[in-house]
This record gives structure tokens, sequence and C-alpha cells, in this order.
């Protein structure tokens, strides 16, 4: 096998961003499973203290460690103690805001850095994501070049940063340009994308603001324009490519790892099958869809849905940081965590699945609404290439089921039916990109770690996509998980 356990045998990690979605289960599984030494997590707080608090109250006492508690007994908390260091800092700063004690430490004692820390919002303010996503990698950079016993730093990246490129996208590092169109790459010129001239802009741009509404507004707009032009779908995209050339540029010997998941959705099997953290990803999609408010998808029902369960994403994680981790050779390796090639998954039958589901076990948006008119009946859904298509049926149909568009319906029932078509519009067009997507991801690396994996190391970190059973997987984990962890329904559903 590649040696899991025997890597990890006392060493000790730093990890960003180990409050979030992926670097709460990444964190608990090391924690669970190995037998690392120190996990040193960087907080966002204000001091010590508060960083000790929030480590207690998001992961140590949550819901999310019932096992690793289980597992240790009597002894728990002394494990923690031992093992699981909160750091008050902030990524976004030099020194990456840690008091000198604590970068001290890490500097003489850290093996490895995972670098999961970003903001994941796709339409979020260009300055705020170029200040998160982007210039936190510099300042996380020059840091991992002092410590002392580094071995590998681990970036988690997204597999989008392929932006608008076609076909089989394979893994390897990020060259500009390679992100466009293939009419694009073939047919046009294209500017050149540089990261001290886009902070620069949004610098000045900054300075003419004349209000703080004006200035999201406005920086929001920046960011889809400069994505657009380069050639990506979204800011959040194109910042994550940015910190990729970030790493790529200023690693000079540093072993790097690149974890790129597509579409990370909840647990399939631990530490708690159907755990997920907020309404993100898909999940906006499914729950309007099962409370009837989408009738329409912007998509083509043919085109392939790349799905990633969180699990499976830090089991390969985990696996390619013990293997590369061995070999300590100072170059980039990337790895896509996808099912699109090994186990493709089809607009169409996500639906269907869907269909099935909420036919059954429908939601509602609470206890005391009563259930009429488009809360009776899941419709199937209808698929659209173009936005004016789409829209003009979404608000016919919602008007339809709503009631909304009756000329004696109340007024409150004409807003409620207007905000219901704005969200669905807004919505599917967010995830346009994805229902319209003409590429997929190329596993092969991910594929070579498995087959690499002893028995016990592929039943112990399962990365495995093509054993998923999709149907399965949604109806009878994730879409229950995602009404228990996220819509806080009780285990009996209204």
């Amino acid at each position: 096998g590649i040696g899991i356990l025997q890597f990890f045998q006392r060493k000790n990690i730093f990890i960003t961003g180990g409050t979030g979605l992926l670097g709460k289960v990444l964190v608990e599984k090391i924690l669970r499973s190995t037998p690392v030494g120190k996990i040193y997590v960087l907080v966002k707080a204000d001091d010590q203290e508060g960083a000790v608090d929030r480590i207690a109250k998001e992961l140590v006492n949550s819901e999310l460690f019932r096992s690793l508690e289980e597992k240790h007994g009597n002894y728990y908390q002394a494990f923690i103690r031992e093992t699981l260091i909160p750091v008050a800092g902030n990524i976004c700063e030099p020194n990456l805001g840690m008091d000198s004690d604590s970068a001290h430490a890490i500097i003489e004692n850290v093996n490895v850095i995972i670098q999961s820390a970003a903001i994941t919002t796709l339409n979020e303010r260009y300055d705020v994501l170029l200040e998160a996503n982007v210039s936190s990698l510099q300042h996380l950079m020059s840091f991992a070049k002092t410590c002392k016993n580094l071995e590998l730093l681990v970036h988690i990246s997204t597999a989008y940063v392929n932006g608008e490129k076609e076909g089989i996208i394979l893994e390897k590092p990020l060259i500009m340009g390679e992100n466009r169109r293939n009419d694009i790459c073939e047919t046009s010129q294209f500017p050149r994308l540089n990261i001290a001239d886009e902070v620069n802009m949004v610098a000045l741009s900054s300075r003419t603001a004349s209000s703080n509404y004006d200035m999201t507004k406005d920086m929001k707009k920046l960011g889809m324009e400069r994505a657009n032009l380069y050639g990506w779908y979204n800011t959040y995209h194109l910042t994550k490519a940015m910190a990729e050339m970030v790493i790529n540029e200023t690693r000079g010997d540093i072993p790097v790892v690149i974890i790129r998941p597509t579409v990370i959705e909840s647990c399939y099997k631990e530490p708690i099958p159907g755990w997920i953290q907020g309404n993100r990803m898909f999940d906006p999609v499914i729950v309007s869809y099962g409370r009837g408010q989408l009738p329409a998808f912007l998509g083509k029902p043919d085109s392939p849905m790349d799905v990633i369960p969180l699990d499976i994403v830090v089991n390969g994680t985990i696996a390619a940081i013990a293997k590369h981790g061995y070999i300590q050779k100072p170059e980039l390796n990337v790895y896509h965590m996808s099912s699109s090639v090994t186990n493709p998954l089809r607009y169409s039958e996500f639906f269907e699945y869907l269909y099935e589901y909420f036919s059954s076990e429908p939601l509602v948006e609470s206890e005391s609404l009563i259930r009429v008119n488009y809360y009776d009946d899941i419709e199937k859904i209808k698929y659209f290439d173009n936005f004016n298509d789409f829209s003009k049926y979404t608000r016919e149909e919602i008007s339809r089921r709503v009631g909304g568009g009756n000329v004696v319906a109340t007024k409150k029932a004409q807003t409620q039916c207007r905000a219901k078509i704005m969200y669905a519009e807004n919505l599917c067009k967010m995830y346009e990109f994805v229902g319209l997507f003409k590429a997929r991801f190329h596993a092969g690396n991910t594929q070579k770690l498995l087959y690499e994996m002893s028995k016990e190391e592929q039943i112990n970190f399962d990365l495995d996509v093509t054993k998923i059973e999709w149907r399965k997987y949604f109806q009878e984990v994730h879409i229950p998980g995602l009404r228990k962890h996220v819509l806080n329904e009780r285990s009996i559903y209204v």
C-alpha cells in the first residue's frame, strides 16, 4: 500500500480553514484514523481564548466528532488537548496574523501544511475574493518557506479553475490561456491575466465608490466582468485560478499537491452519512424543486453532473498527502476529485431521483403552512438551453402554481410570486455554467492512488467513486441529511 498510517505517525499538521465544510471533516478523519502528532488549526479570532472557544464549539463538541469521542471515551478531552491546537490568526494578514510564539512552534515542528481556507461564494465582491483567495496565498507561501521541517504543502482548489475549457480535462498545473473554449483559442487573441494589475485596479475602483452599497454592487459587477474577460464563469473560479498561479510561481523547492474537487456534497459514509454544513452547492436547487418552486432548469438533460461526496474528497486528500509526503520531490501534482468520467451522472437521472423522492416526501416551508396548490404535486422538471425560454416558462408556471398571476390575487400573493420567480431565475442563472457544461474531469491520478492503496487502506480511506449508487446516495443519504442538518427538520418530515 501507500503507507498512510506509517506516514502520519507523529507527523505535525498545520491547517487553515479547519472550521469550514471540508476542513472539519478532514481534521476529524485525521484524528480518528491516523496516529498523527499534533494538528495546529488556524482560527480567525481576536485572541487565543476566542480560538479555543471556536474550536470547542464548532469541532470538539459538535455532532460531527461523536465517533471520535466514542473511540476515546473518558480520555477524549485529554486526547483533544494534546493533539488539536487552536491558533488565533488571520490568513489575510502577514505571518498569518499569528503571535510570535504560535508562529515559532509551527515553524519548528510542522511537517505538512493544508491550505483549505477560502470564500466559496460564486458571485462575492471581487475585492473580498481577491484578498481571501489570492493575497492570502501569498502570505501563506511566504510563511511556508520559513518552516524548517516542511515536507509537503496541500492546497484545496476547485476543478472549475479550468474555466471555459471543453472536452476531457486532465490533472495538470494550470496554464494561462488553456482555460478558454476551443473556438476562442483558435480564433482570438486574449488578454493576459496579471494578478498585480487586478489588485491595483480593484484598489483604484474602491476609492471612487460613493457608498458601501454602490461599492458592493460595483465590485460584484467588476468581478464577473473580469472573470468573463479572462475565460472563467464567475469571480470565485477566477480567484481560485489565481491562487494556483501564485502557488506555482512561488513554491520554489516545496513539494505541492493541489486537490481539485468538483461539486462537493454530503458525506457518503463517514463520520455521519448525509452530514453537510450550510445550504450550498446543488442544495438550493434540490430544496427549491422539493418545494415545488423550481419548474424548470437551465441545462441539458444529457449533460454530465459532476458531484463528489465530502468524505471521498477527504480520503483522497489524506492518501495523496501520504504518497507525496514520502516522495518529497519538489514538484506540483494535481488530483481531480470528480465523478464525471469514472461514474457519470446526468441531470436527467438527478432530477428523476429528486422526482421519485419528493413525490412521496415533499418539502414545505414551515409546519404551519397549509399544503395547497404548488405543494400538493411535484412535477417533472423541464429543461431549457437558453435563458429567455427558461424565464418565460418559469414565470408562467410559478404564477400558475402560486396563484400570483390571478387578477383577484392579493398584493401579498403577487409579491410572493414575483419573489419566487426572481429567486428561481437567479438560482438557475448562477448554475448555468454547470447545466450547460461541456467538459469532464479526468481522474487518472486519483484512480492510480486508489490502485496503489492496500486492501485495508481502501477500506479505511475509501475513495472509490465507481461504487457509488447515485439513486441510493441522493434518496437515502444526501436529501435526508440535507433535511436534518441544513433545514433542521425532525425525524418525521412535515
